[in-house]
C-alpha cells in the first residue's frame, strides 16, 4: 500500500510539472468541434469529441441516480447496486433537475447538494454526467404530468415568462456550481423536455404546438447559454419511442440547438419488440451521422426485469446486430427505488449473471473501462489507482 500511495503521488507530481501543455495546470487547447456552445470549456468539448470519437467500439453503460441510492441503502459514499454486482461503476451517471425551483431536494429524493457531490466523484473518476428535467408546471403548479397548458405562457411576452427566468436561473447555478479539482466547470449532458412526443408531460403534443416547443427548446439554450453564461452542457434531443424520421424530427430544434440524438426506450418487454427497436436504433445512428452528432439510448430498461437474460438477448444483441446499429455512444437505465421499482440488478437479483456478462462483453464499457474523456488523463488514472 506504502508503494502504491508513493506511486501514486509520483504520478500526479509528473502531471503537474508536466511542461507539453497537457497538464492540468496547462491544458493546452481544446479540440476543434462543432456543438451547440462555440465556448464551451475545454472539457466540454473534449467529451463531445471522444463521446464520437469510440462509437462503434463502445457503448457506455449508464445508470440514473446510481451513486445516491439503491436497493435497501442510501446516501452511503462509494456504494452502487452495480458496482455491487460486476465490481466497476457505471460509465454514465443519470440525475434529474425536477423540483429544483422550490425544494433542496429533487422529484425522487435525491438532495441537490449531495447531487452536486456525486457529480463531481464521478467526474473525477472519469465517468459522465447527464441529467434531465421534470419540471413541475410552472403555470399550474401540478408536477411534470400535469398536462394543463403552459409552454405559450413561458416564451417571451408570455403571463409567467419571468418565473420561467427564475428557473432557469437556479438550473444555471447549479450547473455553474458542478466544478472538478482545478475549478473547472464540470461537464454535463443536459436532456430537457425529453419524450415531446408523447402527450404526458407539459411539454407534450398534447399541450403545445410544434412551434411552442421549438420556441421553448431554443429559449432554454439562449437563456443559459448566452444570458447565463452556461458554458459545460452538451444538449440531448430525446423523444420516445419513433416509427419514421420525419416523426423523429417533427419538433428538432435544429442543428445549431442539439448535440446529441437520444431515444428513450422501455418497450424491450418482449422477442417481438427487438425488430421494431432495431429499426430505431439503426435510423437514430444514420440522423446523428449526417448531422455530425452523438447517437444515445437516453432512458430505456425493464423494469425489475423479470427476464433473466435480458442483459445480453433484449438489450445488447440487437445493439450489436450490425455496424448500423452498434454506433450508439451511451446508454442509460432508470434507478434503483425498490425491489418491485428498479432497472439495475443487485446482489441475488436473477438477472445478475446475464448483467455480468454483458458487463463482460468487448462492447460495454464501465467507468473502468473508459479512456481520458476530459483531456486530463494522469490524474483520472491515479484516482482509479488510489481510492
Amino acid at each position: 500500500m506504502r508503494f502504491l500511495y508513493s506511486f501514486c503521488i509520483m504520478l500526479l507530481f509528473l502531471s503537474c510539472s508536466n511542461d507539453s501543455g497537457t497538464g492540468p495546470n496547462d491544458p493546452g487547447p481544446a479540440p476543434e468541434v462543432q456543438i451547440v456552445d462555440p465556448d464551451a470549456s475545454r472539457e466540454t468539448k473534449y467529451l463531445f469529441h471522444n463521446l464520437r470519437k469510440y462509437m462503434g467500439d463502445a457503448v457506455m453503460f449508464g445508470h440514473q441516480d446510481d451513486l445516491a441510492y439503491g436497493i435497501d441503502w442510501n446516501s452511503e459514499y462509494g456504494k452502487s447496486d452495480v458496482e455491487l454486482v460486476v465490481g466497476d461503476y457505471p460509465a454514465v451517471y443519470g440525475w434529474d433537475l425536477g423540483d429544483i425551483e422550490s425544494s433542496s431536494f429533487n422529484l425522487d429524493g435525491v438532495d441537490f447538494e449531495g447531487m452536486k457531490f456525486w457529480m463531481q466523484l464521478g467526474y473525477k473518476r472519469g465517468g459522465i454526467n447527464t441529467a434531465s428535467l421534470h419540471l413541475d408546471n410552472p403555470v399550474s403548479g401540478g408536477d411534470a404530468w400535469d398536462t394543463e397548458r403552459a409552454v405559450p405562457y413561458l416564451l417571451p411576452g408570455g403571463s409567467h415568462h419571468e418565473k420561467f427566468k427564475e428557473i432557469l436561473n437556479d438550473i444555471a447555478a447549479f450547473f455553474k456550481d458542478i466544478k472538478g479539482e482545478n475549478d473547472e466547470p464540470v461537464p454535463v449532458i443536459f436532456r430537457p423536455w425529453h419524450e415531446h412526443n408523447g402527450a404526458w408531460f407539459w411539454w407534450g403534443v398534447g399541450s403545445c404546438t410544434r412551434k411552442q416547443y421549438i420556441d421553448l427548446w431554443r429559449f432554454t439554450v439562449e437563456y443559459l447559454r448566452d444570458t447565463k453564461n452556461v458554458h459545460n452542457l452538451l444538449y440531448a434531443y430525446s423523444p420516445s419511442a419513433y416509427v419514421s424520421d420525419a416523426e423523429y424530427l417533427d419538433r428538432y430544434p435544429g442543428d445549431d440547438y442539439v448535440d446529441i440524438l437520444g431515444l428513450d426506450c422501455y418497450s424491450l418487454y418482449s422477442s417481438d419488440q427487438i425488430p421494431t427497436f432495431r429499426a430505431q436504433i439503426t435510423r437514430l445512428n444514420r440522423m446523428a451521422a449526417s448531422r455530425g452528432k452523438v447517437p444515445a439510448l437516453t432512458e430505456t430498461g425493464y423494469e425489475s426485469i423479470p427476464i433473466k437474460n435480458w442483459w445480453t438477448q433484449y438489450l445488447l444483441r440487437p445493439i450489436k446486430h450490425d455496424s448500423a446499429t452498434s454506433q450508439l455512444s451511451f446508454l442509460l437505465v432508470w434507478r434503483n427505488w425498490t425491489r418491485n421499482h428498479h432497472f439495475a440488478p443487485y446482489p441475488g437479483h436473477s438477472s445478475a449473471p446475464d448483467f455480468i456478462e454483458f458487463y463482460n462483453d468487448p462492447l460495454t464499457w464501465f467507468e473502468a473501462d473508459l479512456p481520458d474523456m476530459y483531456g486530463r488523463e494522469t490524474l483520472i488514472k491515479v484516482f482509479r489507482l488510489y481510492k
